[in-house]
């Protein structure tokens, strides 16, 4: 059956059920309204993304509850399994849905706020950045009292998830020159700072999220952009995706985003886990 019979198909059935109820049907609904009329804002989270979602814990699934709230109905959880790349997971869970049944969500969040994926995927609208990421190195200040250049490292472990950004930068750095001495076998960052902590490493590398989530607050330890040239300088900004025609919906998680920052209670879902926000 074609795609465009199943269409009429289902068009026709609602058309049919709308007449045995009474019912009008909504065919111009927005979103926005369908969320508002279910009563529940399904979102879009990543598995195992320490510290945003652990088992149904982390910032992003406060901030889901939030966003829910201020829409005055109750939050579904989406969470779901990164794909190859970004483009992939914003087909499977913001504009199409996944090929094993499940999704979209009504918004994904944990979005990069990039231009160029914006540009490379017309059918989704990126907004609300709510973070800034960055890739990061923790140290053990007594033994390694500077951090000037990765030179410093030399002859020292440490601990990179292998499957990351700032793996890709250290095995690459000064052609190589640290390869040997990297511990790649991490999932994430999170894994290397608990590494670091027990004394496993002497350094550790990975997302800002991820080592201070384990490590800020602790003072034997330093947290500091790794020096590499080709890391992002400014790091970048992290938000949330809709389809393209949900602009009022985007228009009013925007607005939850605004008042969380102007209220100071973004800074404190962050601050739940041990991160400190940085406004994007």
């Amino acid at each position: 059956m074609t795609a465009t019979r199943r269409t009429c198909l289902r068009w026709i059935g609602a058309a049919g059920m709308a007449a045995a109820t009474g019912s009008p049907l909504r065919v111009s609904a927005t979103p926005l309204s369908r969320v508002r009329e279910r009563g529940v804002l399904t979102v879009g989270v990543y598995h195992d993304m320490p510290p945003f979602h652990v088992d149904g814990k982390g910032i992003d699934v406060e901030l889901a509850q939030a966003l829910a709230a201020s829409l005055g109905v109750k939050l579904a959880l989406m969470p779901f399994h990164a794909d190859e790349n970004m483009d992939d997971d914003l087909r499977n869970m913001v504009w199409r849905g996944h090929y094993l049944g499940y999704g979209p969500a009504d918004v994904l969040l944990h979005v990069p706020v990039d231009r160029p994926l914006m540009d490379g995927n017309p059918q989704v609208r990126i907004f609300g950045p709510y973070w800034r990421d960055d890739v990061v190195v923790a140290r053990p200040i007594e033994r390694l009292p500077r951090l000037d250049t990765l030179a410093a490292l030399a002859g020292h472990r440490v601990a990179v998830p292998g499957q990351s950004l700032a793996g890709w930068l250290l095995i690459g750095a000064d052609g190589g020159a640290y390869r040997e001495q990297l511990s790649t076998q991490w999932k994430n960052g999170a894994e290397a700072a608990h590494a670091l902590r027990h004394g496993q490493v002497d350094a550790a590398a990975g997302l800002r999220s991820e080592l201070e989530s384990v490590l800020r607050g602790d003072p034997r330890f330093a947290i500091e952009p790794i020096p590499v040239p080709r890391a992002p300088r400014d790091g970048w900004a992290v938000g949330m995706a809709v389809k393209r025609d949900s602009e009022a919906l985007a228009q009013a998680l925007q607005a939850s985003v605004n008042q969380l920052a102007g209220s100071g209670r973004l800074r404190e879902l962050f601050l739940s886990s041990n991160v400190a926000w940085r406004a994007a």
